[in-house]
């Protein structure tokens, strides 16, 4: 009990501190493709799966992690994901992001957190379970894509590595702007860990290696599987309402050393606060929430556990998930970004030419 409960806290808080610090947040990502076309925090996204993905090839080959055979729901996985996707754009932070920026302060993030975490439990335990059951029943298959194609995983891969590297290459050989540089406050170790920027790519190096710890570890405690997020919060909820210690696996705690590694670096950089949101953003961050947290438990999976966790065993379901709460996420940042902006736009020039026709 000792150790499953150091282990989870430790991975845990090495990538809530480690997202906090470098703000990896895959949520604003997704966001970005579609409103500033800027797609480098999605390919940060591919360097932390490749990375994840290169580790799991060495340790199954030398049986020091199992990677358990498993089937999954088409139908599920898209809706679910695609469900999942619009939440967090309005939750504004994915399932990994509201638990560390609830770790910052943010009431709307502990909002969405809360509205998030009984909804998984409502879906996986209780009255939406039926619904669930239902948009999972039609279509289960063999969610390998070795074993489906006949292509050894590490082909997949070497093609993953590849693409991924020209992205990045790509991606660093266009021109820099120089950023005017804030006066450094802290020396030493104190302003490497709490004061340094760090790029996106650096910062998906340390979180694809916090992801690939997280299966050796997890799997010494009997938990077969890397770094999760909706089914230990659901297993968090549940054992509030029951007290059934059972419930209290790697992952709870996994979860919950996210939020105070969150807290830990927040604080160190002074960025801790407590914000208390207008009412318009409390809405969205409980119905982002709602929905994050169904559509999650439905797809069997959130942005870690089906787009960072999944993909990088190359798992299909991962890669249907991760496009399927990408196009969600583009459909929401249409109606809650993309559209006002018109709207106003066109406000704006329907002024303009009135003002012109009374002067005239």
């Amino acid at each position: 009990m000792t150790w499953l409960i150091i282990s989870g806290l430790v991975v845990g808080a090495l990538l809530g501190f480690v997202m906090q610090r470098t703000r990896f947040c895959l949520a604003g990502g997704f966001r970005d493709m579609y409103i500033q076309k800027s797609n480098k925090m999605f390919y940060a996204l591919l360097i932390a799966i490749s990375v994840q993905s290169i580790g799991l090839l060495l340790l199954t080959s030398t049986r020091l992690v199992e990677i358990p055979e498993s089937t999954y729901p088409i139908i599920g996985t898209v809706i679910g994901s695609f469900i999942f996707g619009l939440g967090i754009i309005m939750a504004g932070g994915c399932a990994t992001g509201t638990w560390y920026r609830a770790g910052e302060g943010l009431i709307g993030s502990w909002m969405a957190l809360i509205a998030y975490a009984f909804t998984s439990a409502a879906t996986k335990f209780g009255l939406l379970l039926p619904l669930m059951n239902g948009l999972n029943k039609p279509t289960n298959v063999n969610t390998s894509m070795s074993q489906t194609t006949g292509i050894p995983t590490w082909v997949f891969v070497i093609v993953l590595i590849v693409i991924t590297l020209f992205f990045v290459v790509k991606t660093l050989r266009k021109p820099k702007f120089a950023v005017p540089k804030l006066k450094q406050k802290f020396t030493g170790i104190r302003h490497y860990l709490f004061e340094k920027k760090y790029h996106p790519f650096v910062a998906a190096i340390a979180v694809g290696l916090i992801a690939l710890l997280a299966w050796p570890v997890s799997e010494s405690t009997g938990r077969m599987y890397g770094l999760g997020i909706t089914t230990p919060s659901a297993n968090l909820v549940q054992f509030f309402v029951t007290g059934d210690l059972k419930l209290l696996d790697w992952g709870v705690f996994l979860v919950l050393g996210i939020f105070f590694g969150s807290y830990i670096a927040a604080k160190g950089a002074k960025e801790f606060k407590w914000r208390l949101p207008d009412k318009k953003t409390i809405r969205n961050s409980i119905i982002g929430g709602v929905l994050m947290g169904f559509g999650a438990s439905v797809a069997g999976g959130c942005s870690i556990g089906n787009g960072l966790v999944e993909t990088a065993t190359m798992s299909w379901k991962g890669w249907i998930a991760l496009a399927s709460m990408i196009l969600g996420a583009w459909t929401m940042s249409y109606f809650v970004f993309i559209r006002p902006m018109k709207k106003a736009q066109s406000q704006t020039s329907n002024t303009k030419v009135s003002s012109q026709t009374q002067t005239s």
